[in-house]
């Protein structure tokens, strides 16, 4: 076995599925500009959400693993779904054996935290893929850290496909996104805050707003993760101090990097060089 234990600096670890975990990547570089990052999207195996949560513990250890053989201190999990499936095993019985001092950190429980500084009444709406809503991960988050709080969470399948491809803005969409918040609503009618708890949703967010009521938060995660980041680094100064600054980003992804790069400008403001590895 590989030891990865590794006392130098190294860039911040991002990990995602596919390509919605660059919208989390995105908030956070422009929360932390200082830092070197590497994205890891394991596009091949993608979507992770219909996978058990076996397989998908799996093909984020291989991700995390990896990630730390690059050097990086800490990984951040910026997929739901590998959050909710695998996050919680890697932490308590996988880093022990691999490196007691490094991190991973997923997004659920940090997007959950805020809540109570968000919503007016306790009443949240989640929306999501089938994995992350099926897992329940949300309701066992909210419910322990808000224990007065109602959850309901509702599956947008169409949403992600949308966002793929190139139709985020196309009126068709428009049909899908008002169908699942319909759907929502038609299940409790007074919810006060809806979470998006897909990382490629924020692509949505326009359409999502307008089809919402108006009085109805609506909360992306990136700038919350980012500032949950920020915070975590200000505590653990013995882990910041491991995290390399030199405002770099590197891209790699387990598919076609052509393919990778023409996509990710959607998530991203432009671009982007990419290099293929395998897990």
């Amino acid at each position: 076995m590989t030891d990865h234990r590794l006392p130098y600096e190294g860039p911040i670890g991002v990990f995602d599925s596919g390509y919605g975990g660059l919208t989390i990547l995105r908030d956070i570089r422009r929360r932390l500009p200082q830092y070197d990052y590497i994205y890891l999207g394991d596009n091949a195996r993608a979507p992770y959400g219909p996978r058990s949560f076996d397989v998908v513990y799996r093909f984020t250890l291989e991700a995390v693993r990896y990630l730390f053989a690059q050097g990086c201190p800490l990984v951040i999990l910026a997929c739901n779904t590998a959050s909710a499936k695998a996050l919680r095993t890697i932490q308590q019985q996988d880093l022990p054996e691999i490196d007691p001092e490094r991190r991973v950190l997923g997004v659920i429980r940090p997007t959950v935290e805020c809540l109570a500084d968000i919503s007016t009444g306790g009443n949240i709406g989640v929306l999501g893929t089938y994995g992350t809503v099926r897992s329940g991960s949300y309701d066992m988050e909210i419910a322990k850290l808000h224990p007065s709080f109602t959850t309901t969470s509702q599956a947008c399948p169409m949403w992600v496909p949308l966002v793929e491809n190139h139709e985020a803005d196309s009126p068709g969409a428009d049909y899908f996104v008002e169908k699942y918040i319909d759907a929502l609503f038609s299940r409790r009618a007074d919810i006060d805050t809806i979470l998006l708890a897909c990382t490629h949703f924020p692509l949505l967010y326009d359409k999502i707003r307008s089809h919402t009521p108006q009085a109805v938060r609506v909360v992306c995660q990136g700038e919350i993760v980012a500032d949950s980041l920020a915070d975590y680094l200000t505590r653990h100064p013995e882990m910041e101090s491991r995290c390399h600054k030199g405002g770099t980003c590197r891209y790699l992804t387990t598919e076609n990097p052509e393919s990778f790069s023409s996509l990710a400008s959607i998530f991203l403001d432009s671009p982007v060089e990419v290099n293929h590895i395998d897990l």
